[in-house]
Parts: structure tokens; C-alpha cells; sequence
């Protein structure tokens, strides 16, 4: 009988601020969005005051003030490097990883007595804590399902951060304390409809006949029920699927009125999502952009827009995207108008391999440089800090507020890496 475990870094950005601050473990800390603006991560401590994921900061200011909720803004590079340090680990246990997200993976463990699956469990979360100092809890199922809401329960088992919901007997208790809606794989209004029909608990819906909840939702339902009751309908996704979206967007501390300040930002954005496509080695025939004013700001008239732009042929280079992307921007943008976010969507993907129509007035080898131009400015990219590139992005980040927690790069800057002194 196959077991799934679901390996999930606990708190993990708040882990990965409090590794180099061994200063703050057990006081309250929080991370926070871009731009500063709402709590993303929270410690055990934070969760305790009540403060809820999401919150705007400025709306719970006075409480952090008051129980000195130690902040930080988000540190994306930390928080990849260390989310790669964990997965290589786990890798080292099983060829049969799948990275579900940042924090979290799924992998199989081998067939062995419930005792020694447990154990292996065990030696994977010491040996994590180990090499990286990131502290994890593990669900352990027949199924993903399974797997998924035992991590939950593992995370209130304060002592040992593991839980197994192999057995018959515990998962039925534990399924009938559990709502519907918290189950994985199971939407809000999926939920409110299975309620509706007296559907309560996980373990009411593990009870259903799959088919019947089939005719009524989804496969995807008709497979939780399938999972619920310990069946295996969802296998490992060793191979990342390739994504049919690719959104880079951001919001803006104070808004942009300056023409010019939202270019460059859109430049950026257009970059990054040329690194995606080609880290997936898709190409691209549609570019939209979007743009909005922030919807309580009384002294801007509400304005969302958005366009999109068929290329006329399909492409990866980040020079192409940046070009169409400003000729929407230019017709989009009305003057005096303070707009609170901007972003920019990669859709109609293809394959470079794909067979297409031939244009004559295409240049093949144009086409060829700018691929090869496209690997070396993404391979030197990924391994310096001081990223290349185009003088038509705009060189400046004027429009990037400054973050005002912003803990150091302790694994990826030379120049701040943490010091040791041995007294």
C-alpha cells in the first residue's frame, strides 16, 4: 500500500527571518507584502493576538506597537534559496518528489510497516532541521488527500510534528471532525453547495457515492471522495506542469500619476515574465496589460483597464514583450490619474519545437541570436546579484518603494552574509 507524506516548512517565512536571529525565537514576528502593506506570514506568538493572514498593517499598528511584533518585509531571495536548500534534502530520501509549493512537497515513502514509515518520517524532519535549521511538520496517507489533512493535524502535535492517517479507525475520527471546507481540493462554493445538501464533515462527504457527487460537481470531487476513503486518484506531479498564465503585476505605495514611472515599472514586470516563459521554454503570441487606480482613493476617479495585443508571431524575447507591452501601456494611461497597481499577462503559450506557418519576412537568424542573447543574460542573471538589463526597461526603480524591514541576503549576497565570532 503506497504512503504519500506532505512535507511542509512550518511558518516558513517567519522561520527563514528567525534562522540568522536566533534573538527572536519565541517572540512574535510577522512578514509582510510587497510594498509593506499586509501580513503574509505570521509566528505562533502573532497568530495568538489574534492578528488574521492578510491584514492590512496600518489596521493593526497599534497592537503590534503594543506586544513589539517584530516585522519584516518580504525577503524573496532568502526565502528561495532556503525553499531550495529544504527540497534538495527531501530529494535525498526519494527519486519521487513533486514540489507542490515554496514550503511544501509531496513524496512517497517506501512500503514498510506503519512503525517504520513513521520513523522514516521522523529521520526526515531531524535531518532537515539539520541541514537547513527550517523545522517542518509531516502528514502521512494512503492518498494526497489524506496526506494533506494529516500535515494539518501534525501541526498541532506540538512534540513530535508528524501524524498518520493510515489507520481506518484514526482517519474516521479525524474526518468527522473536520468541516467540509477545509477540505483539500474542495473550493468555497463547492463547500456552501455540500453543505447545503447536509454535507457537513469530511467524513459525511468520504460517505457519498462518488459518482452521484460527479453528476452533481466535479471529477475533481468525485476524486476527493475516492481519496477521503483511502483510494489513490492523484499521483505525484514529478514533472512541473507547464503554466497556461504567466501574471507579473505589482501595487504601488501612494499610486503613479509620472507616464514614465509606470513604464519602467511594467519594463520590469516584462522581464521577469520573460524569465518564466523561458525557464519553461515556452513562447508567447498574446501580451495583456492591466492597470487600476486604488478603489478608496477619493481623490482619483476609478479607472480599471486593461488590453490585449496578438503578436504576430510567437516569441520568448523579453526586448519584444517590453516593446508591445509600452504601446498598450501608452494607450491605456489617462493623465492626471494616480494608478495603485500595474501588471502584465503571458497567455497562448507554444512550444519552440512546435511545427507553425512559415513568414516570409522573418529573419530565422534574427530569431536564433536573440534566443542564444536570451540564455546568456538569464545564465548570468542566476548567478550574480546585480541582474542585466535593457537600457529600454529604464534604468532607474523610482517607482519601487524602498521596503523598511528588509532583513540582509544571508545566503545569496557575498557582502552580507552572517558573521560567527567564536569567543
Amino acid at each position: 500500500m503506497p504512503c504519500f507524506a506532505l512535507v511542509d516548512c512550518n511558518n516558513f517565512y517567519v522561520s527563514c527571518e528567525r534562522l540568522f536571529r536566533p534573538d527572536l525565537h519565541g517572540k512574535a514576528v510577522a512578514v509582510l507584502s510587497n510594498n509593506d502593506g499586509c501580513i503574509i506570514a505570521r509566528s505562533e506568538e502573532v497568530k495568538a493576538l489574534g492578528i488574521q493572514m492578510a491584514t492590512p498593517v496600518h489596521q493593526v499598528m497599534p497592537l503590534i506597537k503594543q506586544h513589539r511584533v517584530q516585522l519584516f518585509s518580504s525577503n524573496y531571495s532568502l526565502y528561495g534559496d532556503l525553499s531550495n536548500r529544504v527540497m534538495s534534502t527531501l530529494a535525498g530520501f526519494t527519486p519521487h518528489l513533486e514540489i507542490y509549493s515554496i514550503d511544501e512537497s509531496f513524496l512517497t515513502l517506501q512500503t514498510l510497516p506503519t512503525q517504520s514509515i513513521k520513523a522514516q518520517a521522523q529521520t526526515i524532519r531531524r535531518t532537515v532541521q539539520r541541514h537547513t535549521g527550517i523545522p517542518v511538520s509531516i502528514g502521512l496517507g494512503p492518498t494526497k488527500t489524506l496526506a494533506k489533512l494529516a500535515n494539518k493535524i501534525a501541526k498541532q502535535e506540538k512534540t513530535t510534528g508528524i501524524f498518520n492517517l493510515s489507520c481506518p479507525i484514526d482517519r474516521a475520527c479525524y474526518l468527522k471532525l473536520t468541516a467540509v471546507k477545509n477540505i483539500w481540493g474542495i473550493g468555497s462554493k463547492t463547500a456552501k453547495k455540500l453543505q447545503a445538501l447536509k454535507i457537513i464533515t469530511a467524513w459525511d462527504l468520504a460517505q457519498q457515492d462518488p459518482e452521484w457527487i460527479r453528476s452533481l460537481f466535479t471529477v475533481t470531487a468525485a476524486r476527493t471522495v475516492r481519496e477521503l476513503n483511502g483510494f489513490t486518484c492523484l499521483t505525484l506531479d514529478e514533472v512541473p506542469a507547464t503554466k497556461q498564465q504567466i501574471i507579473c503585476s505589482r501595487s504601488f505605495k501612494g499610486g503613479l500619476r509620472d507616464h514614465r514611472l509606470l513604464a519602467q515599472a511594467l519594463s520590469h514586470f516584462c522581464l521577469r515574465a520573460g524569465e518564466k516563459l523561458r525557464i519553461q521554454n515556452s513562447l508567447t503570441s498574446r501580451i495583456t496589460l492591466f492597470i487600476n487606480t486604488h478603489p478608496f482613493d477619493k481623490n482619483t476617479p476609478a479607472d480599471n483597464r486593461s488590453a490585449s495585443l496578438k503578436l504576430p508571431q510567437a516569441t520568448q524575447d523579453s526586448r519584444v514583450i517590453i516593446a508591445q507591452a509600452k504601446k498598450l501601456l501608452t494607450q491605456l494611461v489617462q493623465p492626471g490619474y494616480r494608478y495603485h497597481q500595474c501588471g502584465i499577462v503571458l497567455s497562448h503559450f507554444d512550444h519552440p519545437t512546435t511545427p507553425r506557418q512559415a513568414d516570409l519576412f522573418t529573419d530565422n537568424a534574427h530569431q536564433s541570436h536573440a534566443r542564444k542573447l536570451m540564455k546568456t543574460i538569464d545564465t548570468i542573471n542566476q548567478r550574480f546579484p546585480n541582474r542585466l538589463t535593457f537600457a529600454a526597461s529604464g534604468l532607474q526603480t523610482a517607482w519601487q518603494a524602498p521596503p523598511q524591514w528588509l532583513s540582509p541576503h544571508y545566503t545569496t549576497q557575498w557582502q552580507e552574509l552572517a558573521h560567527v565570532k567564536c569567543i
